[in-house]
């Protein structure tokens, strides 16, 4: 049997911290600068969430709302995350 054991911090959420992120989540799409990260949330600044995505290649979403402050998002929703827009 063979295993690799090996932490690497500042990967993942933690390397997108200051970015603006999109997270797909299981029933939203949420965008906005990625101010925060612990094991069970993330924190966005000028968070909106996206109901229309529109061509993923063009540099604007289709409908995308602002939501309201700062805004958590769960961590154990979160299906996929990157830098798209």
């Amino acid at each position: 049997m063979r295993k690799i054991v090996e932490e690497i911090s500042g990967e993942g959420l933690e390397k997108l911290l200051g970015e603006v992120v999109t997270l797909f989540c299981l029933n939203y799409i949420y965008t906005g600068k990625l101010i925060g990260v612990n094991a069970t949330c993330v924190l966005l600044a000028e968070a909106k969430i996206v109901y229309a995505t529109g061509d993923l290649c063009s540099k604007t979403w289709k409908d995308a709302q602002a939501l309201p402050g700062e805004w958590y998002v769960q961590t154990s929703c979160i299906e996929s995350f990157g830098k798209l827009k």
